[in-house]
């Protein structure tokens, strides 16, 4: 199919995706399983459900919700929507019936694409939200039916005719919401050519630039695929997070393949299975919270004689929570991949990076910064290296363009300064004397006590190196004397022998011992299990309401 350039703004991604799929139209684009799509089914199925939107009253800047699990009918949603000219918005699935209204009202949604599973959920709030006019069924059964108000998204594929390509922008948006940690879930506007530039790395893997137009992404597809670097990328955690979802974005814009798991909580021996199965080149997960039962399935599997083969992984990428030095070492023992540990939030990518080998190792928490990142103190000027100061990272270069219908907390994080805008959402750090950085946490989680701040993050990092602690959140609760106290909730490593299990004074004893006595917490309460959001990072709320109870 016939693509059509964007306009000067920038590369549209689905101007982008068709020119891939115009190149190497037989190459595996989406994986699931069993199932293998080529490119050139990804773009007839995407251009259906383009089609199908557009019949629904749908246009240049609609939104279109996605309230899915991970899996092919994601990314055909997001490749179909980007054809019209139309956003895409991520739902987090566990959300119940307020959060739902919310963000829906909030994202002006009119479409939704959902998993049938979800449909008693999203009957409930259909009725308060009057600009949804278009509801697609993904994977019905006969537990779970197509409703009466929508429509089968297989019979769309069937019916609908491909939508022809059209002249797109640059600055044609793409959604992401925040997971409403520090207040109401927040919509990052994301300008496609942002989202292009950020694969920059990427494309000079085969010493091209980032694509001005459809000549050069067919360039940079044809040799990815001519020098056999063709990318297979697996995203651990759900695509409706951004770490997911913009490296996704990246590898679709060279040519490469998506692999996406079945389960719908994570399981390690599965993903080790899918690398192995499908030859995955990279894989994406989410810290220790990941790493860890990755490493337990391996253990298993060569204890039981049956070990997996991961032996096709160049590059494992980490972001969103802590990958420690100790579980880095053990990935390295078991594959020759490079480990690369990347800060980023929604609001920006490439803030800093720590990369690992085999025989280089990182430490933990220290970062080098990113090409277009900062540390700076609250005029905006840098922090000095070695003085020890805190300061608040920010990023420039291909950045998103704000907070969607809030223009005030846009000017709080997308900061002017000295006439270039920045993206800076509230990490701190300080930078050492040799230039890297020492990451201390989200300020919105610090706490308070005594009048010192207490990172979260720096106090996990420091439990998470004890050999029985397999995971931990530390949070602040009211204190009379204090303001707030620091406490932990720790679960330790399966199959410990009862007298290798450290009592919670013992843990408490270790911190003091790598930390100065304020950051150390004052109570350990040992859990069975810690409990995580789908992407890996840390419920503080469940931490709290564990100790309180």
């Amino acid at each position: 199919m016939k693509s059509v350039d964007t306009d000067s703004s920038g590369m549209n991604l689905a101007t982008v995706w068709e020119a891939v799929a115009a190149t190497v139209p037989a190459a595996p684009a989406l994986i699931h399983t069993s199932l293998t799509r080529s490119w050139s089914e990804f773009e007839d199925r995407s251009s259906r459900v383009a089609a199908y939107l557009v019949s629904a009253g749908l246009s240049s800047g609609s939104n279109v919700a996605l309230y899915l699990y991970n899996g092919p009918e994601y990314l055909e949603s997001t490749f179909g929507a980007f054809k019209l000219r139309a956003a895409t918005l991520n739902v987090n699935y566990r959300y119940l019936e307020d959060e739902l209204k919310y963000l829906f009202d909030n994202s002006q949604a009119q479409a939704v694409v959902f998993a049938a599973e979800f449909a008693g959920r999203l009957d409930t709030v259909r009725g308060h939200l009057p600009l949804l006019q278009a509801f697609l069924c993904v994977g019905a059964t006969t537990e779970h039916p197509v409703p009466h108000w929508a429509v089968d998204y297989e019979q769309v594929i069937d019916k609908m005719q491909p939508m022809a390509p059209i002249a797109r922008s640059g600055d044609d948006l793409w959604l992401l919401y925040t997971g409403g940690t520090t207040g109401n879930p927040k919509g990052v506007m994301w300008p496609h050519r942002s989202l292009l530039g950020t694969a920059k790395s990427t494309f000079a893997v085969v010493d091209c630039p980032v694509p001005e137009s459809t000549d050069q992404v067919a360039l940079g597809v044809e040799r990815f695929h001519e020098r056999s670097k063709a990318v297979r990328f697996l995203p651990a955690a759900p695509l409706m997070h951004g770490t997911s979802a913009i490296a996704s974005i990246a590898v679709l814009s060279v040519g490469g393949c998506v692999v996406t798991l079945d389960s719908h909580s994570f399981d390690g021996d599965e993903l080790c299975r899918a690398v192995q199965n499908n030859a995955v080149t990279q894989l994406a997960i989410v810290g220790d919270a990941f790493a860890k039962p990755i490493l337990a399935a391996l253990e298993r599997a060569q204890a039981a004689n049956d070990p997996y083969d991961i032996s096709s992984l160049k590059v494992i990428l980490s972001s969103g929570v802590m990958w420690s030095q100790q579980t880095k070492d053990q990935i390295l023992g078991w594959c020759g991949a490079t480990l690369a540990d990347a800060l980023g939030s929604s609001e920006g990518v490439g803030f800093a990076n720590s990369v690992a080998k085999r025989n280089q190792p990182a430490q933990t928490a220290r970062f080098t910064l990113g090409e277009h990142a900062r540390v700076i103190d609250d005029d905006g000027s840098d922090v000095v290296p070695g003085s020890g100061q805190r300061g608040l990272l920010a990023v420039g270069g291909p950045i998103p363009i704000g907070y969607y219908r809030d223009p005030e907390k846009t000017a709080a994080t997308f900061r002017n300064l000295n006439g270039q805008i920045w993206s800076v959402p509230g990490d701190f750090a300080t930078v050492e004397a040799d230039g890297t950085i020492q990451l201390l946490g989200r300020g919105s989680a610090c706490i308070n006590t005594a009048g010192e701040k207490v990172y979260p993050e720096e106090v996990e990092e420091v439990f998470k190196l004890h050999q029985a602690v397999l995971d931990v959140n530390v949070v602040g609760l009211a204190d009379d004397k204090w303001g707030q106290s620091v406490n932990a909730v720790v679960s330790l490593r399966h199959g410990l022998q009862y007298e290798l299990r450290p009592q919670p004074e013992a843990l408490i004893a270790y911190a003091k011992s790598r930390l100065a006595g304020y950051k150390c917490p004052k109570r350990v309460l040992i859990v069975d299990e810690v409990k995580r959001g789908p992407n890996g990072k840390p419920d503080y709320q469940w931490a709290t309401a564990a100790l309180l109870e």
